[in-house]
C-alpha cells in the first residue's frame, strides 16, 4: 500500500513539474511570438506602415468625433501620436510577457523585472537597426526611448500588482 501511495506521489509531482514546464514554454512562445509581430510590423516599407497607421488614426478620429462633436484635431499631429503610442504599447506588452516568462522560469521577482527590461530594450535597439534596412524607414533613438518607457511601465505595473498580492 505504501508503494502505491509513493508511486501516486511521484506521478503527481511529475504532473506538476510537467504543467509548470508547459506554462513556461507557453509564456516564452508568447514572448517570441510577440517579438515576431513587432518584427513583421517593422519590416513593412514606410508607405505600408504609414497607410496602416493612418487608417487606425482615421478610425480613432471618427470615434472621437462621435463622442465629442465639433472637436478639431489635426490629422498630422494625431497621426504622430498614434504612431508613437503604438511603439509604447507594443513594448508595454512585450515587457509584461517577458516579465511573466522570467518569473515562470524561476527567476526572482526583482531579477525578472530587470531581465525583462533589458530584453525589451535590447530588442527595441535591434528593431531600430533592422528598420535601417527597410525602404523608407529609419532607426530612431527616440523610438528606442519610447519602446523602453513602454516596457518599463508594463513591467512596473505587473511588479506592483505582484508585490501587493504577496504582502
Amino acid at each position: 500500500m505504501d508503494d502505491m501511495v509513493n508511486l501516486l506521489n511521484v506521478v503527481e509531482g511529475y504532473r506538476k513539474k510537467e504543467a509548470k514546464c508547459m506554462s513556461r514554454v507557453f509564456l516564452w512562445m508568447l514572448v517570441v511570438g510577440w517579438m515576431g509581430c513587432i518584427f513583421f510590423l517593422s519590416h513593412q516599407p514606410a508607405t505600408a506602415s504609414s497607410t496602416l497607421s493612418l487608417e487606425i488614426t482615421e478610425m480613432f478620429l471618427l470615434v472621437i468625433n462621435q463622442l465629442i462633436p465639433n472637436v478639431t484635431i489635426e490629422l498630422d499631429v494625431f497621426h504622430f501620436i498614434v504612431r508613437k503610442s503604438a511603439h509604447f504599447f507594443a513594448y508595454f506588452i512585450l515587457g509584461m510577457l517577458a516579465y511573466f516568462a522570467f518569473l515562470k522560469s524561476d527567476v526572482h521577482l526583482n531579477r525578472s523585472a530587470l531581465y525583462a527590461f533589458f530584453l525589451s530594450v535590447l530588442y527595441a535597439m535591434t528593431d531600430e537597426v533592422h528598420q535601417l534596412f527597410i525602404p523608407g524607414r529609419s532607426g530612431q533613438v527616440q523610438d528606442v526611448l519610447i519602446d523602453s518607457a513602454g516596457a518599463f511601465v508594463g513591467i512596473f505595473f505587473i511588479y506592483v500588482l505582484l508585490r501587493c498580492k504577496y504582502r
